[in-house]
């Protein structure tokens, strides 16, 4: 096992150590369970006790704390960097690399199509499909069980994980990473009855366009267009379990946190959150920077950014004080009928 002591792990961040630069760590953990040898960080004042209760050897903590924890008694050293969250991320990336590192070669068996060029540093896993006309770039990395239709295109450095389906005439930019069970390009719940009422299929012939640096989780689906194409930005966050119905547009640095659904033809604008269970209504807009509260229905157009709640969604502030309001309901109403007997005893 690799030890790394807290100097040279803060010349890797760029930060400050205080105490003993020679501490060594070769693991890491939550600060309120980690042990001699591990690696934490803190970076919210409302943990800041645990700074004097933790055993981690070395811990990276936020400048913006520095003041209040330069006041406790702290027995592991500390490395101060201007993000500690953002720090670990940078060094759990190196961890990753190591534990998971790319793959090269392509395991057997495998269909690829004739005429399919498979790029020198590319892996592919067993029991791929790789459909006519497909086109994959620099070193993707393409796990066991995928499926890629005719025509789709796969960007350079994209990760595909076990059983991701991308449906003919898909794309999937570059740095993109889709996790197992991702499917990309179903078609679209689209039906129309007929004179009898019989639900008749409207044929979705248009496609998914995934832009650069997306990541999407485990059984999330993003259905093929009707015309044109369902999109999801560059830089999009998307969480396991959601749904992006056809023709709906996610835009630039959004997050979809699990269980999230998004009807058709909606259109998100960019750096938009939303949190587990928010169901969205389609063939709205929503503009940038708006968030939305867990359980959310947003059914018409937040026309400015903001923080969004309920359902249907409104402003959060006056969420709360309408729910705070509803708690006493029960009460409001007892004390109603009260008064209204009160009132006919006068009127007698």
């Amino acid at each position: 096992m690799i030890e790394f002591s807290a100097q040279q792990i803060a010349t890797l961040l760029g930060g400050k150590v205080i105490g003993d630069a020679n501490r060594k760590v070769s693991d890491v953990g939550p600060i309120e369970s980690a042990h001699e040898g591990q690696l934490s960080f803190l970076c919210e004042e409302k943990y800041l006790p645990q700074l004097e209760l933790t055993n981690a050897s070395v811990v990276l903590l936020s400048n913006a704390l520095l003041n209040a924890a330069e006041t406790m008694s702290v027995r592991s050293a500390i490395i101060v960097v201007e993000n500690a969250r953002a720090a670990m991320g940078q060094l759990l990336q190196l961890v990753a690399k190591t534990l998971n590192p790319a793959k090269q070669g392509v395991e057997q068996p495998v269909y690829v199509a004739q005429g399919v060029t498979l790029p020198d540093d590319a892996y592919v896993g067993a029991f791929t499909y790789i459909g006519k006309n497909v086109q994959l770039g620099k070193g993707v990395q393409i796990y066991p069980n995928c499926y890629l239709g005719d025509n789709v295109k796969i960007g350079d450095n994209t990760i595909l994980y076990a059983g991701v389906k991308v449906y003919y005439n898909c794309e999937v930019g570059n740095d993109c990473i889709l996790h197992a069970g991702v499917v990309i390009g179903a078609d679209g719940f689209g039906f129309e009855p007929d004179s009898n009422g019989v639900n008749r299929k409207l044929p979705q012939i248009g496609n998914v366009v995934i832009e650069d640096d997306v990541e999407i989780g485990a059984n999330t689906t993003v259905d093929r267009a009707m015309m044109g194409s369902t999109r999801v930005k560059k830089n999009a966050k998307i969480d396991n379990l959601v749904q992006v119905a056809h023709n709906v547009v996610v835009g630039e640095s959004c997050f979809l946190c699990s269980q999230v659904g998004i009807a058709g033809s909606t259109t998100i604008g960019d750096h938009c959150t939303f949190a587990g269970q928010v169901g969205v209504n389609g063939h709205i807009e929503i503009a940038d920077h708006c968030v939305f509260g867990a359980k959310s229905g947003v059914h018409s157009n937040p026309r400015k950014p903001g923080f969004y709640q309920g359902a249907p969604a409104f402003d959060a502030l006056a969420w709360r004080k309408s729910t705070a309001g509803f708690k006493q309901l029960p009460d409001l109403m007892h004390r109603v009928a009260e008064l209204e007997k009160q009132l006919k005893n006068l009127n007698k």
